[in-house]
């Protein structure tokens, strides 16, 4: 079999690992938003946006109903969100969000990932002031003044629209994530969304080049291997 062999397995092999980490994150926001609210989606809109989510990232059905079924009956796990800050290489900000049963199995996971790399935590809001959280909705399209007249017919208080290379963007407030929402599919019969999420956007973003890049992109990998760390946002532009 050889060394092609070889290379397929591998690749297999990171596929499955690759998907395994997709799965668990989704299954423990899933279960969060239905434990936290109703375990049906049509009732709980943070839940039916996570189900829509995990569909569009190929998530299998099995794994989102299994995740909503344990939210719905007792007991389970008691997962906690928690929100970790840190200075990474070169000048780099970092903000993480988690979902952990254990806290302290958490922060000496993410304090080694930056020790490793030469990089330290922070206090908590020292990084996430360079940062706007905002809802960001995004799909094709060109027809910018038909978006501003349904978000302004809906009341919805948006931050900016941008229209780029047959893209229209939505950037609002995270309270206005759902009635923005509501407003464009109300707006664009049939549209699909290729963005819904609130997210963390960096105000300036930074390139880095040389030692400084690699040990970022260790330490993002090192950080994405953590099966606590569920969304990592940063302020570096990363080369495609």
């Amino acid at each position: 079999m050889g060394r092609i062999f070889e290379k397929r397995k591998e690749s297999i092999f990171k596929t499955a690992a690759q998907k395994s980490k997709l799965y668990s994150k989704y299954g423990k926001q899933l279960y969060m938003a239905a434990k936290n609210g109703v375990a049906d989606p049509e009732a709980n809109p943070t839940l039916r946006n996570l189900v829509e989510r995990a569909k569009r990232d190929n998530v299998a059905n099995h794994v989102i109903e299994k995740a909503i079924q344990k939210a719905a009956g007792t007991g389970g796990e008691d997962f906690q969100a928690a929100r970790y800050e840190g200075f990474g290489p070169g000048g780099s900000l970092l903000i993480l969000e988690c979902l952990t049963d254990n806290s302290t199995r958490t922060i000496s996971d993410i304090r080694s990932c930056f020790y490793k790399t030469g990089s330290k935590l922070a206090a908590n809001g020292s990084v996430v002031m360079s940062f706007d959280h905002l809802a960001v909705l995004s799909f094709n399209g060109d027809d910018e003044e038909k978006v501003i007249e349904a978000m302004f017919a809906a009341d919805v208080a948006v931050e900016e629209v941008e229209c780029e290379d047959g893209t229209v963007t939505i950037f609002a407030p995270p309270v206005e994530f759902y009635k923005a929402k509501t407003a464009l599919l109300e707006a664009f019969p049939g549209l699909e969304l290729e963005i819904q999420e609130i997210r963390f956007l960096p105000q300036a973003s930074k390139i880095l080049s040389g030692e400084d890049l690699a040990l970022f992109e260790r330490l993002l990998g090192m950080l994405n291997d953590c099966d606590d760390v569920q969304e990592i946002y940063h302020n570096i532009a990363l080369p495609s």
